[in-house]
C-alpha cells in the first residue's frame, strides 16, 4: 500500500444517507457526528436523501401546493441545510438524492400526491394504478409530472449550496408495465398508427418510452446546468440492459449524449464473484467513460452486511480495472459491529485522503489513471 500512499489520488468515495433504518438525519448533532466520522474514514462526498415517501426533507415551496411543505418528522428543521453546514465544515461534497423519483408512494394507493393529482397516475395495461414491488408510480411519461419533479430538483439546485443532484433507479425511470394511460396511448398511436402492444417488453414499445425518459433527462441536465454549470448530474441506475427492459433506463444513450456527469450503477450483489462479473461487463460498456464511473456497492440491507474481505476485494478490483471510486448503500453499514467496515477502510484503501474529481477532471478522463496500474499489480499479488 505504500506506493499508493505516496501518490496524489483523485477518487469518488461516497455514501448514501437515508432516513430509513438510520438516525443520522434525526438531529443536527447526529448529522455533525456522522460527517466527522465519514471525513475521518476517508470519504469525500455524501448523498443525503431529500425526496421520498412523497415528501421532501427540506422546506419546499413546490410541495406547499399539496399541503405538506416538509416531511412531518422534520417540521421546524431543514435537514438538507444542516447536512450542508456540517459536510462543508469537514470538507465533504454534498449531492442531494431524490430517492423516490417518479414514485408517489409505497403501498398507499398513490398517497397524497395522487389523491391531489389523480390524473398523474401511471397506468398498467389493465388501466390500474401502476404498482411494481409495492411502489406506486406517477406517470413519468406525462409532461406535467415531469415538470413537477424537475421543479423539485431545480428548487434544490437554486436554493442550496450543493455540488450536484442525484437520481437513481427511479429517476429517470418508469416500470415497463406502464404507459397505458390515455395520453401516452394517443402519443404512441400518433407515431405508429396503432395502439401500444400488450407485450410490455416489446422492443419498439420499450425503446419509444425509454427515449421519452432520455429526453426528460436531457432537459433536466440542461436546466440544472443553467442554474450552475458546475453542478454535477449524478445518477445511480440499475444494471443495463435489465434496467432498460424493466425500468426504461437507457444508460448507454445517456452516456453517449453526455447527459450524466458521474454514474453509479447499482452492483448490489452479495458475493464477490457476482460483483466481479458485473464489473467486467461495466468495463466493456463504459470504455472511454471510466472516469465517470463509481459503482454502487451494497454494504447493508435488512439482516445482510457485507464482509470486510468482500468489500476490500471489490474496491481493489475496481481500481485494478481503472474504476475511480464507489458509493456505498448505506451509512449504517459502516457503523455495524463496532465500526468494523469503517476501520478497515480507514487503515486500508481509504488511508490516504482522496480529492473528489472536478468537472474538468471527469471531462478530461484523468481520474485515478495514475493508480490503476499499481492496484492491478497489488490485485495480482494479493488475490
Amino acid at each position: 500500500m505504500q506506493i499508493i500512499q505516496q501518490m496524489s489520488i483523485t477518487e469518488i468515495r461516497g455514501v448514501w444517507l437515508t432516513n430509513t433504518a438510520s438516525k443520522v438525519l434525526s438531529s443536527q448533532q447526529h448529522i455533525a457526528a456522522a460527517m466527522d466520522f465519514l471525513a475521518e474514514t476517508g470519504f469525500n462526498v455524501v448523498f443525503p436523501v431529500v425526496w421520498n415517501k412523497g415528501v421532501t426533507l427540506y422546506p419546499s415551496q413546490v410541495m406547499r401546493q399539496f399541503g405538506v411543505e416538509i416531511d412531518p418528522l422534520f417540521v421546524g428543521r431543514d435537514p438538507l441545510a444542516e447536512v450542508i453546514v456540517e459536510a462543508r465544515r469537514v470538507g465533504l461534497k454534498v449531492i442531494p438524492w431524490f430517492e423516490y423519483g417518479f414514485v408517489s408512494s409505497y403501498n398507499l394507493n398513490g398517497g397524497l400526491l395522487l389523491e391531489k393529482k389523480p390524473e398523474w397516475a401511471g397506468r398498467d395495461s389493465n388501466g390500474n394504478l401502476l404498482n411494481k414491488n409495492g411502489f406506486e408510480w406517477m406517470n413519468a411519461l406525462d409532461p406535467q409530472v415531469q415538470d413537477f419533479l424537475l421543479s423539485l430538483i431545480l428548487e434544490v439546485a437554486r436554493n442550496y449550496d450543493v455540488d450536484g443532484i442525484q437520481g437513481d433507479d427511479r429517476l429517470p425511470a418508469f416500470p415497463s408495465e406502464g404507459g397505458y394511460d390515455k395520453g401516452t396511448v394517443e402519443r404512441y398511436r400518433a407515431s405508429f398508427g396503432q395502439n401500444p402492444p400488450q407485450n410490455t417488453k416489446d422492443s419498439r414499445w420499450v425503446q419509444w418510452r425509454a427515449d421519452i425518459l432520455t429526453e426528460f433527462l436531457a432537459r433536466l441536465y440542461r436546466e440544472v446546468k443553467a442554474v450552475n454549470p458546475n453542478l454535477l448530474v449524478s445518477l445511480a441506475p440499475n444494471i443495463h440492459d435489465w434496467a432498460l427492459k424493466e425500468y426504461l433506463q437507457d444508460s448507454p444513450t445517456w452516456l453517449k449524449r453526455g447527459l450524466v456527469d458521474i454514474i453509479h450503477p447499482q452492483l448490489y450483489r452479495r458475493d464477490f464473484v457476482s460483483y466481479k462479473g458485473l464489473v467486467n461487463n461495466l468495463v466493456k460498456q463504459f470504455n472511454g467513460e471510466m472516469p465517470r464511473l463509481a459503482p454502487g456497492i451494497l454494504i447493508k440491507l435488512g439482516n445482510y452486511r457485507i464482509s470486510p474481505e468482500y468489500l476490500l476485494q471489490a474496491i481493489a478490483y475496481n481500481r485494478a480495472c481503472g474504476i475511480p471510486g464507489e458509493v456505498f448503500f448505506f451509512y449504517e453499514g459502516l457503523r455495524d459491529n463496532n465500526n468494523e467496515l469503517a476501520s478497515m477502510l480507514r487503515t486500508g484503501p481509504y488511508q490516504q485522503t482522496a480529492t473528489f474529481p472536478s468537472l474538468s477532471d471527469l471531462s478530461r478522463g484523468r481520474v485515478s489513471e495514475k493508480s490503476s496500474s499499481v492496484w492491478k499489480r497489488l490485485w495480482e499479488n494479493i488475490f
